[in-house]
């Protein structure tokens, strides 16, 4: 049995192998790096289960990173529990194979309640006076208190939104080493998610892109040094590429504008009112769930989906089956926007019946994912004294919003979600171990490769 390091570098291309991953590069040159091929939707909790089970979305159930739930008609992205993950994960594959290996896993998704040994998620703390506060879950009870005392408190608020950045991945970073060192498990699974950050800000092709690969090297580095020293193996991998991108397409507003979608006024503004919508779309990077109530709506609904502009395929049922993403979670439609666009969330027409949340960092409120969280709004005049405010009074006990974000999508500059056409500019692998054949995966294949890496026997 061998020990086996994954590193999930999220946004990792081929291309940015060079001068600025000098550790990365190195493991290319002892073993081997190939472009990987991606599964649509290329978006983080598709691609991470694609990857532990081996199988497409239409047989794991993850076809975005949410969607709605029609029993509930109710959209939630960015749940945790693994229970919604189908299949046979990596780790009880590995302990069908050898009942003694044991498996760590830092931060990848779904990771709540998964049958390891050892595990850490982000989990805020909301609390009943409106407080988020920064926290993390794992098990067992005893190994996320050792790591906290350890390490303190896990830096949420640098994990996503406009302060996300390199301080998150280095306590990840930190933990994961910790964990190898005490606990020694045989399959190490970390998540670093740094680089994507800066890809979807700046673009693909920015300058500042050069500092966010050499941060993110540099904690792929410390793992790997460690991996080499305990004698494991090491597989980096990357969910997607990312592109460069002008703009949104505001699905949900064609939607609406043509009778489908239908709102419901709150205190502040108005919300989607999904179960009375005839058709919405659960927006997600590039990629859109459209769903339908109605079967003789179908036709309009996808005639209007093909002629907007900045959509490039709609694929139905039929269509779906093609591509191994045609799951009952599915919309009727799976709408695919140009490669220089992505969708937004946005339902409203008229920016000041925006919902309260719309201008705050709200993941689990949003109907659709939005990349727009990233930044601050720059219309707010002394932004740095407004925050401080709003933190004191959070502080003091009051009720208050932290609406910052801004509502223009043209900002986001980086996207993904298709699939790249360019072997380059889509994900990767890299191996320690060196081969004697052209390598080529596919997504589906990097369960197994890890099991192989592991020698269970």
């Amino acid at each position: 049995m061998k020990k086996v390091l994954v590193l999930n570098v999220v946004g990792l291309s081929p291309r940015h192998l060079g001068p600025h991953t000098p550790h990365l590069s190195a493991l290319a040159e002892q073993g081997f790096a190939a472009p990987l091929q991606g599964v649509l939707p290329a978006l983080t909790c598709s691609a991470q289960s694609t990857m532990l089970t081996g199988a497409p979305p239409k047989d794991h159930g993850i076809v975005g990173n949410g969607w709605y739930f029609r029993d509930l008609a109710q959209v939630w992205l960015w749940r945790q529990s693994n229970h919604l993950v189908k299949g046979e994960k990596l780790w009880d594959v590995a302990r069908k194979r050898n009942k003694h290996c044991t498996t760590m896993n830092m931060f990848w998704w779904y990771n709540m309640y998964a049958n390891v040994d050892w595990y850490l998620t982000p989990r805020p703390l909301y609390m009943a006076d409106g407080r988020k506060l920064p926290g993390i879950y794992g098990a067992p009870a005893d190994f996320r208190q050792e790591v906290e005392d350890k390490l303190s408190t896990f830096p949420l608020f640098d994990f996503w939104g406009p302060r996300a950045g390199i301080k998150s991945s280095r306590w990840i970073t930190d933990a994961t080493l910790y964990g190898m060192k005490a606990k020694d498990p045989t399959i190490t699974l970390c998540y670093l998610p740094h680089l994507d950050y800066d890809l979807q800000r700046f673009g693909p092709r920015d300058a500042r892109i050069d500092r966010a690969l050499k941060e993110v090297d540099a904690c792929a580095g410390k793992l790997i040094d460690y991996a080499r020293e305990s004698g494991r193996e090491i597989l980096v991998v990357s969910e997607y590429g990312i592109s460069e991108v002008r703009d949104a397409v505001h699905i949900n507003r064609a939607l609406r504008q043509a009778g489908f979608l239908a709102t419901t006024p709150k205190l502040s503004g108005e919300d989607l009112d999904a179960g009375a919508s005839r058709a919405f779309a659960v927006a997600d990077h590039q990629i859109a769930h459209v769903y339908v109530k109605n079967l003789e709506d179908q036709a309009a609904v996808k005639s209007l989906l093909e002629n907007l502009d900045g959509v490039e395929r709609v694929l139905d049922r039929r269509e779906q089956s093609l591509f191994g993403i045609d799951h009952q979670r599915s919309g009727e439609f799976v709408a695919i926007s140009d490669s220089d666009r992505w969708f937004s969330y946005y339902f409203w027409l008229d920016d000041a019946k925006a919902p309260d949340y719309a201008r705050t960092v709200d993941i689990h409120s949003k109907p659709g994912y939005d990349p727009v969280e990233l930044f601050t709004d720059p219309e707010i005049k002394a932004l740095p004294l407004r925050i401080a405010g709003k933190i004191l009074k959070k502080k003091l006990g009051f009720r208050m919003t932290m609406n910052v974000i801004p509502l223009e999508t043209r900002f986001v500059k980086g996207s993904h979600g298709r699939l790249e056409t360019k072997p380059a500019d889509g994900p990767i692998i890299i191996c320690s171990r060196a081969t004697d054949v052209e390598p080529r995966f596919e997504m589906q294949d990097i369960r197994d490769c890890i099991l192989e890496l592991a020698d269970l026997g």
